[in-house]
């Protein structure tokens, strides 16, 4: 079954112990309902460190107001079915939003 990520964007502020929960409850659902592989929720955006050719250098890699706070792989059946599962994460009604890619290549390490 193809896989899906879903990147969950934040608007630079922390969230709420309410908010927190919501996206734990969603999480829990879709293991529940098995299309849940992995999710990956980021540390603070002021402890991102960016790496270029340059050096490294403090802060989130880009500037911009919104910011990636977590990763989710769901399995869905195609595209309309991962952006089906992706309207349901709680970023979409908390000001902030999800982004959908399928993922075309893999490693987990055994």
């Amino acid at each position: 079954m193809p896989q899906f990520a879903i990147i969950i964007y934040a608007d630079g502020h922390e969230g709420t112990q309410e908010e927190l929960a919501e996206h734990d409850k969603h999480a829990e659902d879709l293991i529940r309902e098995g299309a849940l592989t992995g999710a990956y929720a980021l540390a603070a955006n002021e402890a991102a460190k960016a790496v270029r050719e340059d050096g490294v250098t403090d802060g989130p890699y880009i500037e911009t107001k919104e910011l990636i706070a977590g990763i989710g792989i769901v399995e869905a059946d195609d595209l309309d079915a991962a952006l089906a599962i992706a309207r349901r994460n709680p970023a979409t009604w908390q000001g902030a939003g999800v982004e959908v890619r399928e993922v075309i290549g893999s490693y987990i390490r055994p």
